[in-house]
């Protein structure tokens, strides 16, 4: 089984929904140093139940929640996902020092998000 380890909010105006989620829920959102327009949410501390995420800004406009799927590899986990019928739409990424990443979507076009940790990771 693979678990959703990362949700992302995609939004128009991540400052605008950056300070609503914290005022609303109490999280802590701060600037990703690693890329433009990407904060990280810490919903809860560490070992209580629940995942961490981020709020970016959306490429088209349209908001959305992407719910990333932790795998063992994002190659093998590809293949799989378009023998079943559904598409890798974003290819494979590195997140340097962390891992790899893919978007893909089911047969029905609901998206969703692949990785698998990789400290060697490079950009």
């Amino acid at each position: 089984m693979h678990r959703v380890v990362h949700f992302e909010f995609n939004t128009s105006d991540p400052e605008r929904s950056d300070a609503f989620f914290s005022e609303v829920f109490g999280w802590k959102v701060s600037k990703w140093e690693g890329g433009p327009d990407y904060w990280l949410a810490t919903t809860g501390p560490e070992g209580d139940v629940g995942i961490d995420g981020a709020i970016m800004r959306s490429q088209d406009g349209t908001p959305r929640t992407v719910n990333t799927i932790e795998v063992a590899s994002v190659d093998e986990a590809a293949e799989r996902v378009a023998a079943a019928g559904g598409q890798v739409v974003v290819p494979k990424q590195a997140i340097p020092g962390m891992g790899y990443f893919a978007y893909c979507t089911d047969p029905t076009g609901l998206i969703f998000g692949i990785y698998h940790a990789d400290e060697q990771a490079a950009g």
